[in-house]
């Protein structure tokens, strides 16, 4: 039996020619299509009239094939497939930087190509394990690792320089203590191949007794059956597909990406092929979702969502209000069993209104921080100067209405904090619905003073007209929680919103925001505080 010897030399040479040749046919779909019409990113519904060009994973061809001959009966747009090992692929595309769509056998691929800029969103699709595959008539009574290494067994693995599987199978035998024993024999009587379907074939064929493939791949195949051990169980591959950067047409990617996905379109078909599917959208050709945001994020938000929806090419149903008017409506849609209305994603001015609807949503993720300051005229008439200053008698001062935005809670938690909240509300003489609705009340000079958030303050101390005064207290902080909705039937969608709003970084310190994330989603979770104050 022939075999592919795994020393460094040898394997880069190999996997330079096997790129080199892959780059080759990659520059002939190119220029076999040069001077086609090309279709356009900014179109209302993601139609392209060229074709995307997709790398994939050659042991999930036949999901991936189906879909693609599907979707273009349905929209007219043709999907141009590319399968080769997932590592394999992912060097062309480094190389080439040309493309729209890359569906790897295993997330880690993804994650490489998107950590060295080739891909922007990824999208789950479902999940494989590696499995070791006889055919159904074998008489060798394989039943485990150790059987791999008898002398009468030989084996098919895929190349972990090339194939997904390879990768995974190296690692979780490694960790067992079976590696280097299993490449040794495979190395000396069996073969490393580059991709699951020709280890599957081989098998097949009668070429080999075993091989290494994925369970999904199994299913593809009458002739075979798989046996899972405890040292392979130990692991599992997510699969993703990414949108490229390199994608001319990034609407058109997303839109086939979407249906790919889509719990009633592609999913059902990865399904009927033997793969574990996770939970996916509803298919919809222009998806929308609803976003309920606290008005003092709007600055920093409302650009990221125009640009999430010209790319997507989605609607983005957006409700700026204050916090306490927006979880108010989150309960009358629930009481009245509303089929629609719901937000399928929510950014709070503070934890503490995500905490009053926490049964509704999954885990927030702190995306930044801002003040209460005090707020004055800019000749500042009352002399105010402290907290303190507020129970003056005369002193004319605003405030947000508790039961309806964040910084109405804020307030009356560092006025009584500091011991002086009856005092101060003696003197409110306007109590508003929202933060933004609360400096105009000092710039008329209707009030001598108002409790705002620092953000909100930028545009008029710009112009002149107001003087900031900062308070020193831990109370007067407010933090910005970011969740989706349990209920929501388009998760994904919204994680990606999610996640460009968590890359908005210049946006929020822009609009005067202090920024928590440190590019990891996970990094500061959000702090719970008491619901005392909750209506």
């Amino acid at each position: 039996m022939k075999s592919i010897r795994r020393s460094g030399a040898v394997n880069t040479m190999y996997l330079l020619i096997v790129v080199a040749v892959a780059v080759m046919s990659t520059l002939g779909f190119l220029l076999f299509n040069m001077g086609k019409p090309a279709g356009s990113a900014g179109s209302g519904n993601g139609s392209s009239n060229t074709p995307l060009l997709m790398y994939c994973a050659a042991g999930i061809r036949p999901p991936v094939a189906e879909i693609a001959r599907q979707y273009e009966q349905e929209y007219g747009t043709r999907i141009e497939l590319q399968y080769e090992g997932s590592n394999t692929l992912l060097e062309k595309i480094g190389i080439v930087k040309t493309g729209d769509l890359y569906l790897a056998a295993d997330e880690s691929y993804t994650t490489r190509a998107r950590d060295r800029g080739l891909v922007a969103e990824t999208i789950p699709i479902g999940r494989m394990r590696p499995v070791i595959a006889v055919r159904k008539d074998s008489t060798k009574n394989i039943t485990g690792i150790k059987d791999l290494l008898r002398d009468d067994v030989t084996t098919a693995i895929g190349n972990p320089e090339q194939a997904a599987v390879g990768k995974k199978t190296q690692k979780l035998l490694t960790k067992s203590g079976h590696w280097n024993d299993l490449e040794k024999h495979v190395t000396e009587i069996g073969t490393f191949l580059p991709t699951v379907p020709e280890v599957a074939n081989s098998i097949k064929l009668g070429s080999v007794d075993a091989g290494i493939i994925w369970d999904s791949t199994v299913a593809q195949y009458p002739e075979l059956q798989a046996i899972r051990t405890p040292e392979l169980d130990a692991g599992t591959a997510d699969i993703t597909i990414g949108v490229l950067t390199s994608s001319e047409t990034p609407m058109a990617a997303l839109k086939f990406a979407r249906y790919l996905t889509a719990r009633d379109k592609g999913l059902e078909i990865f399904e009927a092929k033997g793969f574990e599917i996770k939970e996916g959208d509803v298919w919809a050709e222009v998806p929308e979702i609803n976003f309920y945001c606290g008005a003092v994020n709007r600055r920093a938000v409302e650009p990221v969502v125009d640009a999430f929806k010209l790319r997507e090419g989605v609607i983005v149903n957006t409700s700026f209000n204050g916090c306490g008017i927006l979880t108010g409506q989150m309960r009358t849609i629930r009481d009245e069993q509303q089929s629609q209305g719901f937000p399928d994603i929510y950014m709070a001015c503070d934890v503490y209104y995500l905490e009053t609807v926490s049964d509704w949503f999954q885990e927030g993720i702190n995306i930044s921080d801002t003040e209460v300051v005090i707020v004055v005229p800019k000749d500042n008439p009352a002399k105010i100067k402290s907290l303190q200053d507020l129970t003056k008698p005369g002193v004319r001062v605003t405030v947000g209405q508790p039961d309806q935005c964040t910084i109405g809670v804020l307030t009356r938690q560092v006025l009584t904090k500091e011991g002086i909240l009856d005092e101060v509300m003696k003197n409110v003489v306007t109590e508003t619905a929202t933060s933004a609705m609360l400096i105009p009340t000092v710039t008329t000079k209707s009030a001598d003073a108002t409790l705002a958030y620092l953000t909100d303050t930028l545009t008029a101390a710009d112009k002149g007209k107001i003087e900031v005064i900062r308070i020193s207290s831990d109370a007067a902080k407010a933090i910005q929680p970011l969740s989706i909705a349990r209920s929501s039937k388009n998760k994904n969608l919204a994680r990606r919103l999610h996640q460009a709003i968590s890359q908005a970084r210049d946006k929020f310190e822009s609009a005067g925001f202090h920024w928590r994330l440190n590019g990891d989603l996970t990094t500061d979770k959000p702090k719970k505080k008491a619901k005392s104050a909750e209506k």
